[in-house]
């Protein structure tokens, strides 16, 4: 794991009261806190500083996207958010654990059972059911098999696909993919569902769909991070952080 130092910020308690605010609640839980958060990128004698000292606070139920142009520091703060990468300097906690102290076993286990992911181009075995492909944290979380099956297929009916259980990859439309995928990602009861560019391969009918399915969950009081680029994907979001060169150039509440 690289070598951090923490550096406290000014900004990092107006972060929290502008949350709670929000949440209009003075003890909102938080489930993300950067604080300080800078990552260095080195090769040879060349460095690349792709953030610069951010604070971001997302307390639960929070529906957030995070949008920017491609360099603007939106995937290295994917990264971070997953677990997938550490930081340089500065604090990342989750759920009020400090994951820059987790080596990578815990990493590995925080990654499977509180952080669902989903990606734009949806990583569904193609040889496997879409029941078998939803199961998949599950088997590595040791669950037992009549239990797997049993959520699995909850998960699929949640996102409106219990009559596609055994159906592949292949033979299902891109929202319907998406949807598997977005199924994979609850199918734990993670603390937060993180979504990078989820409608980035999927055309304007399967966007809406997918988008909409969003809602449903963030109406449920699940916790959301949408990671894009699109203002009409972020405009769904309840907030909006918008990151360019490393920096967070504006945080709004949309709804």
């Amino acid at each position: 794991m690289a070598e951090r130092t923490t550096a406290p910020t000014a900004s990092a308690a107006s972060a929290a009261t502008s949350s709670a605010r929000r949440r209009g609640a003075a003890e909102a839980r938080p489930v993300i806190e950067l604080v300080g958060a800078r990552k260095t990128y080195r090769s040879g004698s060349i460095e690349f500083e792709a953030l610069k000292g951010i604070d971001v606070r997302i307390d639960e139920g929070e529906y957030v996207a995070i949008m920017g142009p491609s360099g603007s520091g939106k995937s290295t703060i994917m990264n971070v958010l997953g677990c997938l990468d550490t930081l340089t300097e500065g604090e990342y906690r989750l759920g009020g654990v400090d994951v820059e102290d987790l080596d990578e076993a815990d990493l590995a286990a925080i990654r499977n059972r509180q952080i669902g992911f989903v990606f734009q181009q949806f990583h569904l075995l193609p040889s496997l059911s879409a029941e078998r492909n939803v199961e998949l944290p599950l088997v590595y979380a040791a669950v037992p098999a009549d239990e797997r099956r049993r959520r699995a297929r909850a998960a699929l009916e949640r996102v409106g696909l219990g009559d596609r259980f055994e159906n592949r990859p292949g033979e299902l439309s891109g929202g319907q993919q998406q949807r598997v995928a977005v199924a994979r990602a609850l199918v734990g009861e993670p603390t937060m569902i993180l979504a990078d560019e989820p409608t980035g391969n999927l055309d304007s009918v399967s966007t809406a769909d997918v988008l909409a399915l969003f809602d449903e969950l963030h109406a449920s009081g699940r916790t959301i991070v949408l990671i894009t680029h699109e203002l009409e994907v972020a405009e769904r979001a309840r907030r909006i952080i918008r990151v360019r060169d490393g920096l967070i150039q504006g945080d709004e509440v949309t709804a």
